[in-house]
């Protein structure tokens, strides 16, 4: 069950691997970063567009977040033996909230992976939220809902 009775701000942000390490400016103005994964300077590259043109610290936490996050998708994935289809992302929402007079957070993680089999994503996401620092960190401090969706 939730602390939070009353959210006073969400930060959202949805991140998706892309081929290319050049940034490419949002249409909308709003916030676009372009991040390697450790370790793999070259590599992966990962884009967090949040969903605000000024980011609340909750969107900057979500997106960091989900930059962690999404790279242990793919180290889970490998180690599960599970193909992530084109088009797989991660969003993350965080809330800031209050409840008996006091502030909190909490946080959804989603898995898109359109066309994959559920069960096998969902072990996954699980996996990954085991592996992902950032979730490390959380556990037990803020409450996290882990969502799938493939359809």
């Amino acid at each position: 069950m939730s602390k939070i009775t009353k959210v006073l701000a969400t930060g959202k942000t949805t991140t998706t691997p892309v081929d290319s390490a050049i940034f490419s400016g949002n249409p909308e103005g709003f916030l676009d970063i372009h991040l390697t994964t450790p370790g793999n300077p070259a590599g992966r590259v990962i884009d967090i567009q949040a969903t605000q043109p000024h980011p609340l610290a909750e969107q900057l936490f979500a997106g960091a977040w989900s930059a962690c996050y999404s790279g242990a998708v793919g180290l889970a994935a490998k180690e599960k033996k599970v193909v992530l289809p084109d088009g797989t992302h991660v969003e993350i929402e965080v809330d800031l909230g209050q409840g008996r007079g006091e502030y909190f957070l909490q946080a959804r993680l989603t898995v898109f992976a359109p066309g994959a089999d559920h069960a096998a994503v969902t072990e996954v996401a699980h996996l990954a939220d085991a592996i992902c620092p950032y979730s490390k960190a959380v556990r037990g401090n803020i409450d996290v809902a882990i969502n799938v969706v493939t359809a």
